[in-house]
C-alpha cells in the first residue's frame, strides 16, 4: 500500500500530514539543537518540519521509494531504509524519537515502540500521533461511510485499526516503560478546490482506502464515487474538511 512514488503520497495524505507536522512536532516539544529520528518518516513531511526548526534529524523508512523522496526533500537528513522493530541506530541516539501517522501500521507496534525508546537517551521524549478514524478524520470517514452504504463487507479503517484513541496508545507508552505520559488531540483544516480534488487521489492506491478502490470494478468505484459526492453535499466547488489527530508522548 506504500510502495508508491512520494509525490503520490503527498496528493493523498501528505497534503495532511504537512498540516499535522508543526502541531505535532509543537506537542512533542521539539526545538532548536536537538537530535531527532522521525520513524516512518514517509516522504518526509514531518522531517521537513523537524529540520526547519533547527534540529539535526534522522529518518527511518521502510519504503525505498518513500526513503529516497525524503532523502530528496531533506538532503542534510540521516536517512536509512528500516522499519522501526528494528532501528539501526545505537542506544540513546537521540534527544527525542517521533512517529506521525505510523503506529497503526507497523507489524509489532510494541516491538517498534520499545525500538523507539531505545534509542532515545535517559530523559528523551518519544512522542506519536495517528489519525481519530472513528469519527475525526473526515476526508476517510466519508470514504468508508459511503463504501459501507454500497458494500456492508467493506473493511473500515475505523473498526479494523488499533492506536487511535488516548486509551489505546498510553497504555502502549507505558508497555514500553515510558514515563510522564501526556496526550492530546491535534485539530486541523485541509481545503479542496473541487470534488475530484478529494476523489481523484484515491485511486493511486495509497493506504487502505486505495487499496480497497483498486480492488473494485467499475461500476463499485462509480457507486463508491456518487456515494461520497452525496455526503459531502455534492460540492461544485473549493470546500474544507476537518480532521483529528490523538497524540502521545513521554519520557524515557
Amino acid at each position: 500500500m506504500f510502495e508508491r512514488p512520494g509525490d503520490a503520497y503527498d496528493s493523498y495524505m501528505g497534503r495532511w500530514s504537512r498540516r499535522l507536522a508543526p502541531l505535532f512536532a509543537d506537542f512533542a516539544g521539539v526545538e532548536p539543537g536537538m537530535n531527532v529520528l522521525d520513524v516512518g518518516c514517509g516522504p518526509g513531511a514531518l522531517m521537513a518540519e523537524l529540520a526547519a526548526r533547527g534540529t539535526t534529524v534522522s529518518g527511518a523508512e521502510p519504503s525505498e521509494s518513500f526513503a529516497a523522496a525524503c532523502a530528496d526533500r531533506v538532503p542534510d537528513a540521516d536517512v536509512r531504509v528500516a522499519p522501526a522493530e528494528r532501528l539501526p541506530w545505537p542506544d540513546g541516539s537521540f534527544d527525542a524519537v517521533l512517529s506521525q501517522l505510523v503506529l497503526n501500521f507497523l507489524s509489532d507496534a510494541p516491538a517498534g515502540v520499545r525500538e523507539m525508546a531505545r534509542v532515545v537517551h535517559p530523559g528523551g521524549v518519544v512522542a506519536a500521533c495517528t489519525w481519530d478514524y472513528r469519527g475525526g478524520m473526515e476526508m476517510l470517514r466519508t470514504f468508508w461511510d459511503s463504501a459501507l452504504e454500497v458494500d456492508p463487507e467493506a473493511l473500515d479503517e475505523g473498526r479494523s485499526m488499533r492506536y487511535c484513541n488516548a486509551e489505546e496508545l498510553a497504555a502502549l507508552w507505558e508497555s514500553a516503560g515510558l514515563v510522564e505520559l501526556e496526550t492530546r488531540t491535534l485539530e486541523l483544516e485541509q481545503p479542496f478546490e473541487s470534488f475530484d480534488d478529494y476523489w481523484l487521489p484515491f485511486a493511486l492506491g495509497i493506504g487502505p482506502a486505495g487499496a480497497y478502490y483498486g480492488s473494485l470494478e467499475a461500476a463499485g468505484r462509480e457507486a463508491l464515487r456518487d456515494a461520497c459526492l452525496r455526503r459531502l453535499g455534492t460540492p461544485d466547488g473549493p470546500f474544507t474538511l476537518t480532521a483529528r489527530a490523538v497524540a502521545v508522548r513521554g519520557l524515557r
